[in-house]
């Protein structure tokens, strides 16, 4: 099987590590292999371990076989601020190269099921040349979206679709996460997206009580996403 997509959001806070965890724990529960990459983490914490990013472990809880944070995990960043500039802060300098490399140790482990995960959304800066867009394309893998259900949701999402697009890549499919359980005309708008998406949509993941990844799962639809990729395995 090997198959290998980098996950992607519309913004920032929008559920790209919950619906990440989502499909890897899915994976799990049918016996596949999995692991995951966060090649970049800003608002890390300091602990005894080092510098460790709730979005990371919870990535790292899903992984099986286990997976070592340093490896799933290579730049950690303590302000929760943009990545470029915290590295930048720290005295580092990143870039999509780089990056891929470091992804290239999980890529190794040959996974049924990895998943990168990138930072913010699809244009966020590397450095004063690259954004994340570049390491997607250095590992050219194809991409999921995450759509953050609140208002402004069609144009984030058919823009990052074009995007993905416009720089040769293939988006595998898209997820949409309610974040604001007020959003006025959810349904009509949904309904768009549905009609608009050039790929498949693989759920829909409303509120939940206790927001674990096992919950999560049971909204996802981890067959669209193998058909969609159906021929293209590895």
């Amino acid at each position: 099987m090997s198959q290998r997509y980098f996950v992607t959001g519309t913004d920032t806070e929008i559920g790209k590590t919950t619906i990440a965890a989502g499909l890897l724990h899915a994976a799990r529960m049918r016996g596949l292999s999995t692991a995951a990459v966060k090649p970049i983490a800003a608002g890390c914490t300091r602990t005894a371990d080092g510098l460790r990013n709730d979005d990371a472990l919870t990535l790292q809880a899903e992984c099986e076989p286990p997976l070592d944070y340093d490896v799933l995990n290579p730049v950690a960043l303590e302000p929760a601020i943009a990545p470029h500039i915290a590295a930048v802060e720290a005295g580092m300098l990143l870039t999509a190269r780089q990056l891929a490399n470091a992804c290239q140790h999980v890529f190794e482990r040959n996974a049924d099921l990895t998943l990168v995960e990138g930072a913010g959304g699809w244009r966020v800066p590397l450095n004063d040349q690259q954004t994340l867009a570049d390491l997607a394309i250095e590992l050219g893998e194809p991409v999921i979206l995450v759509v953050g259900l609140r208002l402004g949701c069609i144009n984030h999402a058919l823009l990052t679709a074009e995007a993905i697009a416009a720089d040769g890549l293939r988006l595998a499919g898209w997820v949409a996460n309610q974040v604001d359980p007020h959003m006025d005309r959810q349904q009509p708008n949904l309904d768009t997206l549905k009609r608009c998406m050039p790929a498949p949509l693989l759920g829909v993941v409303p509120r939940l009580p206790s927001l674990t990844a096992a919950q999560v799962a049971e909204h996802l639809q981890l067959d669209a996403l193998l058909k969609a990729t159906n021929g293209l395995s590895r």
